[in-house]
């Protein structure tokens, strides 16, 4: 059990029997009454976000998670397969769960599950990863002074903005957090 005033974004608590991810929180201070921590918390189960408000002295069940490097093997209708790289186990996620993290993950690439009683709970993304772009405008010399973007299609079918001169075919090095190119890879 933990202070409501110790949440932070990515810790997963257990409100009524159910997991939740905090993707959010605010400590208020109004100017009557008591202060009270505003916080965002997405269902694991439903997929739903909800806000809560808690008093800072208030206990929040903290859940321990069990982080494993897994690979991602393939897409089967609406469920996507991971293999641990320690035991070959195979586990779903659904497209819910997994969210837009499927916009930087490619075959065999390697992610950190979160497994709670062995049930697999979501991904946790590197801070960036490489994608090859596999359409965009091509770009002419002299077109402008400034940083002008344009979008580019990659190999996962996310659409990014890049420089003019980043053309298709390039391997390009994409922020998981933010979505933005950051670089040639």
């Amino acid at each position: 059990m933990i202070n409501a005033i110790d949440l932070r974004k990515g810790l997963i608590i257990k409100i009524d029997e159910e997991l939740y991810t905090v993707s959010g929180f605010n400590h208020v201070t109004p100017g009557k009454g008591r202060a009270h921590m505003q916080v965002s918390i997405k269902s694991l189960k439903q997929g739903n976000v909800i806000q809560k408000r808690f008093r800072p002295s208030d206990k929040v069940e903290d859940i321990f998670v069990d982080r494993r490097d897994m690979e991602y093997l393939y897409q089967e209708g609406n469920n996507y397969c991971f293999m641990d790289s320690e035991n070959y186990e195979q586990v779903f996620l659904s497209k819910e769960v997994l969210g837009d993290a499927m916009s930087y993950i490619v075959p065999n690439s390697k992610v950190s599950v979160s497994l709670y009683n062995n049930n697999a709970l979501g991904v946790e993304l590197p801070s960036s990863v490489t994608l090859k772009i596999t359409e965009t405008d091509p770009g002419t010399k002299g077109d402008t002074v400034t940083n002008v973007f344009k979008p580019a299609t990659l190999e996962t079918g996310f659409v990014t903005k890049v420089p003019l001169f980043v053309n298709t075919g390039e391997t390009i090095k994409i922020d998981t957090r933010t979505g933005e190119f950051m670089g040639r890879a």
